[in-house]
This record gives C-alpha cells, structure tokens and sequence, in this order.
C-alpha cells in the first residue's frame, strides 16, 4: 500500500510540473545585436515619471468647476506636449506593467514560477542601453532593472519596504520623499564634480517611481479624497521637478519628458484583469524631439466618448500600447532599442526631419526581425504528456465527467446554485417529509440559502463591516441556543462549560479586533494569537458529538470573521446549520429505513468510534450519501486583499496567499468533519466511503486530462493561477481529501488532556 501510494504521488508530482515545462516557458530569446538610429538624436537626457496605479478618466478629468486636479501636466497637453491613452495588457499589475514600459515586452509566463515577484529571465531595456539612469522609488519594482543591467550605469534608491503599508492613512509621503531624494540629488550634484559631469553626459534617464496612488486607491478606493489629492501632489510635484531640472542643464532644450502609469484601478481598487478601467492610462510627452500641442477642427478617430468627457476633443489625442513607449524613449535619446521589445514606435509623438523618423522606424523593424530569427532557430517541438492515455477512454470518462455539475461549476458557480436547489427537494423526493416535516424544512431551507452564496462576486464588491458583526453575532446567538438545549438535556461539565465560555468570548474579541482594524486600519497582534490558539482549543473539548462539533465551528468561525470583509462573514453560519440539519436529518432517513442499530446523536462519542470497519458493508444510501459530500465542497470565494488587514497591511504576497488559502480550508473543514460525524453515526468507516467514492472516481478518470489542455499562459494573473488552481485541484483532489481526513479525524476523535504537571497527551 505504502509503495502504491509513493507511485501515486509521484506520477501526480511529474503531470503536475508537467505544465510548467508545456505552458510556462518564457519566450524571451537572446543573442540578438542590439540595434540603434545612426543619426543624432533630438535629447541627451530623459526624465520618466511612473505614476503607479493612475487611471486616465482620473488625471484628464475636470473638475466640476471646470478646472484641473493637475494643473501643470493639463498645460502641457494643451501647450507643449502630444498626449494619448496608454493601452496595457493583462495582467494588469506593477512589475509586467513596468517591464513593458521599459522593456517593450509583455508579461513572461514564466514568471509564475517565480511567485509573480520577478522576471525569472534577466532582459535588456531602455536602461541598460544608456551611460546612466538613475531611479527613486519602491524596492518591489527598482531592483529588476537594476539586477538585469549589463555593468553598475543603473543607480536605484529606495525607501524601506515597511512603507508600502495599505493601512496608511496616506501614502502620498511615498511620492513625498522621491520628489525630496531628487531634488537632494540635483543639489548635491552642483558641489560633486564627477557627480556633474556624468550628468551632462547624454544618454541618461531619470526614472521616478511613485507608488502614493496606487497604495492610496488600494487602502482608500480611486474615488476617494486621498486619491484624488494624490494626483494633485504628483502634479505640484512634477512641475517643480521640471522646473528644477531645467535650471540644471542651463534651460538647454535638451531634455524630453514622459509622464503615464502601469495601470489603472478599478472602482473597488483593485486591479490585475482587463477592465478599462485597469487598461486605460494617461500618457503626457513633452521636451526635446516631441511634437508640441496640436489643434484639430476635424472629428478625431475615437468613438469611446472620452474626447468629450474629458473636454479634449481640440486636441489631437495619439494612443499608444504600452510597449510602443519603450522604443520612443529609445529613439528620442538615442541609445539601442531593448532587444526583446515588440513595441511599434509611435511617429506622430516624434518631431524630427522625415529621415530620422524613416531611420527610427527601419531600426524598429530590423530590432523585431532579429527577435523573430533567433526565435525560428531555438524552435524546437514539445510533447504533451496525457496524449499517451487511450483516446476512447478518455472520451468515455469524459462524457461522465461532464455530467457532474460540481465539475461545470468551475466555469459557471452558477450550477453551484443550481445543485444545491436540486439537493434541497431531496425529503420530498424520498419521502422524509412525511416523518419528518421540521427537518425537512430545515434541509430545504438551509439549501436555499447556501445556494445564494455562489451568484455573489468573487471579487469586486465593497467591504461591509456591519454584515461581518452579523455573522458574528448569529455565530454566538446559535452557539448559545445550543448550549442551553444541550444543557437540559445532558449536563456539561464544569471544563467544558467554562471551554466553551472561552471561545464564545473568542468571537466577541475577534469582533471587537475587526471594528479596531476597520477603524484605525491598523494590524492588531491579537489576530494572529487568538487565530492560531483557536486551532488547538478543540482539543481541549469533550470528544461528544454535538459538543466537539460546537467548539470546532467556533473555532474555524472565528478566524473566518477576521478573514472576511462584507456578506461572505455569513457563509461559515448558513454553511455549519446546514450541516446540522444534515447529520439529523441521516438520522431520520436511518429511522425510515428501518435500522435498529442507530445510536442517539447526544450519547455518541467520537472517540469511542474509532475502529468501526467490521460494523456493516455499503448502502445504495453510501453513495448517495458520498456525492452530497462532494456536492457541498462547493463554496463561497472571495479574494480581497482587505481580507489579510486584520493580519498584515504590508505587501507580501506569499502570506497574503497563506491567509486567503486557509480562508478557502475553513469551510472544507467543516464538511468534512460534518462527513465524518454521518460515517461515525451511521456505523460505516471513513476508508470504505472514500474508496467507493464515485465522483471522486471521475475526477481520477478524466478531469486532469480536462484542465491539462485549459491551463492558460495569457491573461490576467487571476486568470492564469485560476486555470493552474483548476488543474492542481482535480489533480490532487482526492490525496488532498485523503490528508483532510486525517486531520478530521484527528481534530473530531483526540483530546488534548494538561496535566498539573503541563504533561501532555492523547487518550
């Protein structure tokens, strides 16, 4: 058994890595020349302002008197500079965004590898084709370029990481101390003479990352005053920059300048997927070599009614995608086009004699061609993996397969709503209403409510403080419920009394750290202590049925309320009353059917259950019985990262993950626990019914080959780790529910006894 088990796993550790060797290998080249415009260019320098997470509705918009909330960039745009819309491409997220800015590629698949944090492959850009740039701004972003350039010509200087807290009360202070660090800079650059000289070198960048909006937007949304000020303080911020930057260099008309962001936001300040609201960014060029303003009579090429929401429509608008930035600010100084760029030099930006665009443009051209050549002599050919399994049978356990509305809910969570009001009529259908009309009720109810839960959306809505304070104090009214009924019927102990005290005040202090967090949106320790000390409680519990039950829902219950963010707070409640009814309502079916054997639920004891294999053989009501356990592993999601603040503010994403990922194992828990409470009740042990399992039996048959040909290498981030998270769940489903059964039993069947002595052991 324990060398068919390793064999298993194995093969599932080889399919598994199998995608990332098929999908996600990146499909950058090297060993092209570098190519370069031989003719002098218009501008020795340039100075790039990045405003990260800028929406273009947000900086072109007026306001309702009719002003700007950035007044000096709207006097360029309508003076000196060509302006536009930025197009980016999915996914919509800092370090990609900034990566094609720069670099003129888009997103490395194979970044995924790397936990999104990173390009897994170095690359050329902009800045490792200059004598030097300089960069201010945030560690997450200045460090690629730096660590991808050929030489030590990229200086980068960046505030701690600490700083990037989305429970600031304003993050501008981080846009605040790049505008101090540069003007510091230029100031100590008059009293540094090689400091100096490399300055009035040409072919230099001044890179300014400013993040204050887009932390802004993320902690306050893109509509709110902190926001919007934001842009007003960048605005103030630039002006002053160019100002100081124009003194330095003498007023010498040698400098071109390029303000636009990575990405926009949605309303609900997030962003990464392919709303316009993510996609479209502003783009403001001005200086040496760009075209000044340019007045237009005629309708302009755009039907997306910007031009008159923003009140531009006299001004020739010129939208570029992203990638088309990096070549421009290539040719505007002169220095070879990033080798790996697929980005088109946008002309109408240029104003320069008809040969040097005519030259701009063959270097373009000839920079892709070389790509495109190396590409064709590194081709070479990759073998699928699941072609080896028979075709017939893969159609056959195919067709199954697409019968189970748990597999289609991967697609449409609305077929989760669908089976679950399919569930609900079960009493009728069986003819349990008739014996037992309340509990019925109760099931179809319970159905009804847990199937509204998947029409919600996953991501995209406001947080609400007052529905999480309702889910908790439903979870403490049905605990209280409990314990006085179960009081009358069977005395608790004086410890479980006084246990069960302790996590009901539990739920009250993690209510009262969630309304703190809400309010001063400020990490409290006591989250991570009370969560982490919720877990073992259960053990400490009476190992009675409805008893142990009890304590484990308060537990998990607890740390879900500090996990959610609005109507998801309700799901653990609706979710664990449902299960309730589910194990009473087994009970009745057994009456029904005319079992003898059946034990009262209040006297069963889970760990006098322990060894049951030799009690009966299976039931047609086994299976049954199996396949609403599967039927119920379908549950709420919702991805926020305003669900981790009650843990941590700080950007991390591999803890964020951590968070969000047992937010996920919360109600899986208590399915199984619910699982194991039935098999335990109805005298049938946990290994026969896993091993006839028929649902899981599909999805060993045919959904990994399934998902295997859905994975996705394009797309936003959410996107492409769906597809993966689809493929690695079919993929380790059962292993997965194999583990949790193991840890079910553990956390159902053992008690934790302390001894005077601080002794400890399981009975």
């Amino acid at each position: 058994m324990i060398t068919f088990l390793l064999v298993g796993l194995t093969i599932h550790v080889v399919f598994f890595l199998s995608i990332f060797d098929i999908y996600f290998t990146s499909p950058l080249v090297h060993g092209m020349t570098p190519q370069a415009t031989p003719l002098a260019p218009p501008a020795s320098r340039l100075v790039l302002v990045v405003a990260d997470g800028l929406r273009a509705d947000s900086l072109f918009t007026l306001l309702p008197n009719g002003s700007s909330r950035a007044p000096f960039l709207r006097s360029v745009m309508e003076e000196r500079g060509t302006w536009g819309v930025s197009h980016t491409h999915v996914p919509t997220e800092s370090r990609p965004g900034h990566v094609a800015l720069i670099a003129g590629f888009y997103e490395d698949v194979s970044a995924v590898a790397k936990g999104w944090k990173e390009n897994p492959v170095e690359f050329d850009s902009v800045f490792n084709e200059t004598k030097h740039t300089w960069c201010w701004g945030s560690p997450d972003i200045l460090p690629m370029f730096a660590k991808g350039a050929s030489g030590d010509h990229v200086y980068t200087h960046t505030y701690p990481a600490e700083e990037e807290d989305f429970a600031s009360t304003d993050a501008s202070r981080l846009d605040t101390w790049v505008f101090t660090q540069v003007k510091s800079f230029f100031q100590s650059a008059k009293s540094n003479s090689s400091l100096r000289a490399s300055l009035l070198e040409g072919e230099n960048i001044f890179f300014l990352h400013l993040l204050g909006i887009d932390t802004n937007g993320h902690a306050h949304r893109p509509m709110s005053r902190e926001y919007l000020e934001n842009i007003g303080l960048v605005d103030s911020g630039v002006a002053e920059l160019v100002s100081m930057v124009e003194d330095f260099f003498g007023h010498d008309g040698r400098t071109a300048y390029v303000f636009t962001s990575d990405h926009g936001m949605t309303n609900w300040g997030s962003h990464g997927a392919g709303h316009p609201s993510e996609t479209l960014t502003p783009l403001v060029v001005w200086g040496a070599g760009v075209h000044n303003a340019h007045i237009v009579t005629e309708p302009q090429p755009f039907n997306d009614g910007y031009l008159q929401d923003w009140k531009l429509e006299h001004l020739r608008r010129v939208d570029v995608n992203q990638a088309d930035i990096a070549p421009l600010m290539a040719s505007l100084i002169g220095v070879p086009f990033p080798v790996n760029s697929v980005g088109v030099l946008p002309l109408l930006y240029l104003n320069n004699s008809d040969q040097f665009k005519a030259e701009s443009m063959y270097t373009n051209a000839i920079q892709v061609l070389e790509q495109y050549k190396m590409k064709m002599a590194q081709k070479k050919e990759t073998t699928l993996s699941f072609l080896f399994t028979p075709y017939h049978f893969y159609l056959l356990s195919y067709s199954v397969y697409l019968c189970c509305p748990q597999v289609v809910s991967f697609f449409h969570r609305a077929m989760l709503t669908v089976g679950l009001a399919v569930l609900s009529l079960w009493p009728f259908l069986s003819g349990l209403f008739g014996k037992a009309k309340f509990r019925s009720l109760s099931w179809c109810l319970g159905c009804l409510c847990l199937a509204a839960f998947p029409l919600m959306p996953v991501v995209g809505r406001e947080p609400n403080i007052h529905l999480v304070t309702c889910a908790g104090l439903l979870t403490l009214f049905t605990s209280a419920c409990y314990l006085w009924s179960s009081g009358q019927r069977t005395p608790l102990h004086l410890s479980d009394r006084l246990q069960f005290v302790t996590q009901v005040t539990t739920v009250q202090v993690m209510l009262c750290v969630l309304v703190f967090v809400c309010k001063t949106q400020h990490t409290s320790p006591v989250s991570c202590l009370l969560s982490a000390s919720s877990m073992l409680v259960p053990l400490l519990s009476s190992t009675r049925l409805f008893h142990r039950l009890l304590s484990i829902f308060l537990s998990l219950t607890a740390t879900y309320l500090l996990l959610s963010t609005g109507s998801e707070a309700l799901f653990p409640p609706v979710l664990s009353w449902l299960m309730f009814v589910w194990i009473n309502i087994e009970q009745e079916a057994m009456l029904a059917q005319g079992v003898s054997s059946r034990q009262e639920l209040s006297t069963i004891d889970f760990s006098a259950n322990i060894d049951i294999t030799k009690i009966r053989q299976l039931k047609l009501d086994d299976i049954r019985r199996s396949y609403f356990f599967v039927s119920m592993l379908g549950y709420l999601q919702h991805f926020d990262p305003a669900s981790v603040y009650c843990f941590l503010t700080v950007f991390n994403p591999f803890i964020m993950g951590g968070l969000m990922m047992w937010k996920v194992i919360i109600p899986f828990i208590i399915v199984m626990c619910t699982f194991e409470t039935i098999q335990v009740a109805t005298q049938l042990s946990s290994r026969s019914i896993m091993n006839v399992n028929p649902t899981q039996s599909i999805y060993n048959s045919s959904s990994p080959q399934h998902f295997f040909f859905l994975v996705q290498d394009y797309g936003s981030w959410l996107d492409i780790g769906t597809s993966i998270s689809h493929y690695v769940i079919v993929m380790s489903m059962t292993i997965f529910l194999m583990l949790l059964s193991v840890v079910t039993h553990i956390l159902t069947s053992q008690r934790l006894i302390l001894w005077r002595r601080s002794k400890m052991h399981f009975p």
